[in-house]
Parts: structure tokens; sequence; C-alpha cells
């Protein structure tokens, strides 16, 4: 039962991002307003952004809206709930976030990640709106 649900799930979240308007100029500025409002030295995440921005946005639509933001965006600041880039396949020369993030005081470890604890930032009005005992974040890679 319980791959049941899972397999439900996994299928009204790929429904949800297939019938989010993600072309729409009003869709991509909601993301815009908050990540023009990060300040330099700290960062938001995809999956960050997609709840605070509710329903029919999921961290893989914001992710797909950035890759379409202009100079006025500071695209660099938004990365993945890992605390690493993931533009690298994306953008040429591949270290090219991490560097203007590191130019803004974002450090990373040797494995390419910075502490989220430290930078990521929310937007005043949502600020202690997810107040969670634990704020790391698990990893996929098992470390």
């Amino acid at each position: 039962m319980t791959d049941e649900k899972s397999r439900h799930a996994r299928d009204a979240q790929s429904k949800s991002d297939v019938n989010a308007d993600v072309d729409s100029p009003g869709y991509r500025e909601r993301v815009f307003e908050i990540v023009r409002r990060i300040p330099a030295g700290r960062v938001m995440t995809y999956g960050q952004l997609a709840d605070i921005l509710g329903e029919g946005y999921t961290a893989r639509t914001v992710g797909f809206v950035m890759h379409s933001a202009d100079e006025s965006v500071p695209w660099q600041r938004v990365i993945n709930s890992q605390g690493a880039c993931s533009t690298g396949r994306v953008i040429l020369p591949p270290d090219l976030q991490q560097r203007m993030l590191e130019a803004e005081g974002v450090h990373f470890d040797a494995r390419g990640r910075c502490e989220l604890a430290r930078y990521r930032w929310t937007p005043e009005e949502f600020d202690g709106a997810d107040d969670r005992e634990d704020d790391s974040q698990p990893s996929l890679f098992g470390d």
C-alpha cells in the first residue's frame, strides 16, 4: 500500500509540474521578485522558493524558470537543497555560479557545498514560518 501511495504522490507531483504555466510572465516574475531580494552573500534553495510561492511551484519548475533570468536577477543566489550549485552542466564555465557566490563571501567546502544554516536567507515575511528544530538537509549521497 505504501508503494501505491508513493506512486500516487509522484504522479500528482509530475502533474503539477506539467500543469504549471512556467512560460507565463506572471509565473516567472513571482520567482524573480523574491530572487531579486536575496542579499549578496546569501542564498535560497529551489525548494525553499517553491514552498514560499505555493501551489503550482516546485523545485523543478523554479529551476526551469531560473534558466530564463536576465541580468536583473541574481540567479547565482539560488542553489540546491544540498547547499551546492546545480548549474555545472548548463552554464560555461561549469564553476561560474560557485565563483560568483564566493566573490560575494559565500564559502564552499571541498565537496562544493556551503553551510545552509549560515548562508540561507528567508524573506522577513516568511521567516519563522517553518520552525523546524533540525535545519540540516538530508544528503542524497549517504554522507
